[in-house]
């Protein structure tokens, strides 16, 4: 398993959001300079994560987007799940996944769910709180 750009930079921009949520709503250009990553690429991530109610979004002037709750309740599985699409580490353990035709008779199956768990519990464990 890999996370990819997309799950890295928006933990990044709600971390961001989370050390900087005393200033109101904060614009992206700001968040992009600071975080030293594409004002173009965070703009294609803040609608999943607004769509999800992670934050709140302004437009205009003044605009820009804050955490939609506190930091203590965001968690990294639920970022990394909602920009991931899942964490599994093999296709079969995918969420709308078919069922293997192998799955009674796979010896290793077993292993890759508990790698999963693991991975699901460790990343739930994390708040974004736990950054500061």
């Amino acid at each position: 398993m890999m996370i990819s750009t997309r799950g890295r930079y928006a933990l990044r921009v709600l971390l961001d959001l989370a050390e900087h949520k005393d200033e109101g709503y904060i614009p992206m250009k700001e968040v992009a300079k600071r975080q030293e990553l594409s004002l173009k690429y965070i703009e294609r991530i803040m609608p999943v994560l607004s769509k999800n109610k992670l934050v709140e979004g302004v437009h205009g002037k003044g605009g820009g987007y804050r955490l939609s709750r506190p930091a203590e309740e965001y968690t990294v599985g639920e970022i990394l799940r909602l920009t991931e699409g899942n964490l599994a580490p093999v296709s079969c353990l995918e969420c709308d996944a078919k069922e293997c035709k192998r799955a009674g008779s796979c010896k290793t199956l077993p292993m890759w769910k508990k790698f999963h768990d693991i991975t699901n519990d460790y990343f739930d464990s994390i708040t974004l709180a736990e950054f500061f």
